[in-house]
């Protein structure tokens, strides 16, 4: 594999937060938002022609589940080469979840996560597996991309009235 190729696209939102502490603690502050949010609301979009904060919520659940499977397989099998998927196509699969029981799976499943991340030896965190559109990656670059993804979608979230 080539040297890592890929920029996170997500850094401007993690503006050099540690990517640990964010995965921590975001989604205690997505829960806080739209604990309270009446039915409503999850069918507003924050800005025309986007998802609505229904599909924000399914998505942030997806990418938990796709994103980290694949740091299972990069920590656990050399030479791993991930799976593209497309979020658009994966959307339609999910966004009709309540909104509450997507919320569950995201923060039960980011716990889990953390606690992995959280012990992974140093090979694991920096074992290099490809991806087809991003070049080599790593564990932890996983980490920091999940993390501003996190506060991406949260500044989304915030700004449905």
């Amino acid at each position: 594999m080539g040297r890592m190729a890929h920029p996170n696209p997500y850094a401007a939102a993690l503006a050099g937060a540690d990517p640990l502490t964010a995965l921590a603690d975001t989604p205690e502050r997505i829960r806080a938002l739209v604990t309270s949010w009446p039915a409503d609301r999850w069918n507003r979009s924050y800005a025309p022609g986007k998802w609505t904060a229904r599909q924000v919520i399914a998505h942030l659940a997806q990418t938990e589940l796709a994103l980290t499977t694949r740091v299972r397989y990069a920590a656990s099998a050399p030479g791993y080469v991930a799976q593209p998927f497309a979020q658009d196509d994966w959307i339609a699969l999910d966004e009709h979840a309540e909104p509450q029981v997507a919320l569950d799976a995201y923060i039960a499943l980011r716990r889990f996560n953390v606690a992995m991340f959280r012990h992974f030896t140093a090979d694991q965190r920096t074992r290099p597996f490809g991806h087809p559109e991003y070049g080599e990656l790593t564990p932890e670059w996983v980490a920091a991309q999940l993390a501003g993804h996190d506060l991406h979608h949260l500044k989304q979230l915030q700004s449905i009235g």
